[in-house]
């Protein structure tokens, strides 16, 4: 059974930053495309960002690219997202997921895993 230990979340003002993580055990982790999905309150539920299973490629939702990145450090099976100009727009639930097929572009292809991090921007 996987099991993730999320961390990082919290509230920041606008145009600040925070770096979500999650540390996945209980799977192969480089058998995986990680992922990093967020959900609002009131909105559906958005594919932000992914990254395949060696690192070398990466996804980024139009309304992140240039202020997120992810990566990934395998040694220690572990999933980045530095999240960096915040907006109030970015509040939501973020998740991390994994993706064991296919392309990591495919985002029905993603289990989410763990709880979930609250990320709440103020104004």
């Amino acid at each position: 059974q996987v099991q993730v230990v999320e961390s990082g979340g919290g509230l920041v003002q606008a145009g600040g930053s925070l770096r979500l993580s999650c540390a996945v055990s209980g799977r192969t982790f480089t058998n995986y495309h990680m992922g990093w999905f967020r959900q609002a309150p009131g909105k559906e539920g958005e594919f932000v960002s992914a990254i395949s299973w060696r690192g070398g490629d990466t996804y980024y939702v139009d309304s992140v690219k240039g202020r997120f990145t992810i990566s990934r450090d395998n040694a220690k099976s572990t999933v980045y997202l530095q999240m960096n100009s915040l907006t109030p727009d970015d509040t939501a639930v973020y998740y991390c997921a994994g993706s064991a097929r296919g392309s990591y572009l495919t985002p029905t292809f993603y289990y989410t895993w763990g709880q979930g991090i609250q990320v709440t921007v103020s104004s």
